[in-house]
Order: C-alpha cells, then sequence, then structure tokens
C-alpha cells in the first residue's frame, strides 16, 4: 500500500515550519539585513530579489531572496546555469552559505512555502506537471529538500553538459519530480529535520 500525507502530518508539518521560521527570523534577522545591505550597496538596487514562483496547488507566489545577481535588461533565463556571469561577488559567498536562502522564513510564516519540500519553480515546469505527477502540488514548496540536497550543485552541473537546457528537462527535472513524489508519499517529521540538517551542514 502507497503511504501518503494525512491530515495530521500536514497539521504537524505546518506547526513545525511556523516553529522554526519565528526562531529562525528571531535569531538571524541581523544577518539577514547586513546581507540586504550589503547586495544593495553591490548592486546600487534594493537588495531583496523577489521573483514570482509557482506554489501550493499551482498558485503563483512571490518569492524572497537576498539579490545575489545584477540588473539585466534582458529577460533572464530559466536555467541558473545560464545567469552565472551575472552573479556579483557576495552574491557568490551568499549563495554557497545559502545566505540569500534566509528571507524565504518570511515565505514560509506567511504560510507560502515549507522549510522541506519542492524547490518553488518558475512558471513553465511545476505548473505543467500532468496525472500522478501533480501530486507534487499539494505540497507547499520548500527552503530545502531530498531533490535539492540532491542537486546542490545543479548549475555547475549544468555549466559543464552541451546542451544544459535539454538535460535539465529531460535528465534533471524528471528525476526531481520522481524525487519529490517519493517524499511526499513517505513523508515524516523525522526525515525533514533529518534534510534541513543535510542542507545546514552539507
Amino acid at each position: 500500500m502507497v503511504n501518503t500525507m494525512t491530515r495530521f502530518d500536514l497539521f504537524l508539518k505546518r506547526s513545525f515550519d511556523l516553529l522554526v521560521a519565528i526562531l529562525g527570523l528571531a535569531l538571524t534577522w541581523p544577518l539577514i539585513g547586513v546581507c540586504w545591505l550589503i547586495a544593495a550597496i553591490e548592486t546600487r538596487s534594493n537588495g531583496f530579489f523577489i521573483q514570482q514562483r509557482v506554489g501550493r496547488h499551482g498558485r503563483i507566489i512571490r518569492v524572497c531572496k537576498i539579490k545575489t545577481m545584477y540588473a539585466s535588461d534582458s529577460k533572464r533565463s530559466p536555467l541558473a546555469s545560464d545567469n552565472l556571469s551575472s552573479i556579483t561577488r557576495s552574491g557568490a559567498v551568499f549563495r554557497k552559505y545559502k545566505l540569500d536562502e534566509l528571507p524565504q522564513l518570511f515565505n514560509v510564516l506567511i504560510g507560502d512555502m515549507s522549510l522541506v519540500g519542492p524547490r518553488p519553480d518558475v512558471p513553465g515546469y511545476a505548473d505543467k506537471l500532468t496525472g500522478g505527477d501533480r501530486l507534487i502540488l499539494s505540497l507547499r514548496p520548500g527552503i530545502t529538500g531530498p531533490a535539492s540536497i540532491k542537486y546542490k550543485n545543479e548549475e555547475q552541473m549544468l555549466a559543464s553538459v552541451d546542451d544544459p537546457r535539454w538535460y535539465n528537462d529531460k535528465v534533471i527535472w524528471p528525476d526531481k519530480v520522481s524525487i519529490n513524489k517519493e517524499y511526499f508519499r513517505n513523508y515524516s517529521l523525522v526525515r525533514d529535520i533529518k534534510y534541513i540538517f543535510q542542507t545546514l551542514l552539507g
């Protein structure tokens, strides 16, 4: 029999998200402020980067991160590997230590995101899921998760292949879908805590 998330699981997950988000923001808001200031000075713009992503049930949400790239007049590629040349010096450090992700605790607090789950994708991927793959949209997108941990070096991986878009669409994305479906079917709070520690220590 295939396991799935129960209402109690969802309640437990949301309660844990709220507790950690409140504690996390209380502890890290000075660090978020410093990162914002550094990013604002280097990019000469708002140090926060806010982008539309696909959230739970396919609803569009606005995800907040520390800005790690210079402004561009042209539309950004949905593949991060295409934008490596635009990364700021501070942005490279923020990305390495996941500091750019800290403002997403606000997204967790208001219920748009979870600490653990599928990464919030730009429109054109998660919102195009069909059939049983749409199971993933039952989850709030996460700051980290099993797929994020496996592909923590995704930018470098894509930059090393001849056709990054093909490799992403035909290899990485389908694997992420499979991993996230498995996460949904075998959810436990203990695993969530494990994924958080793996991210912090990784």
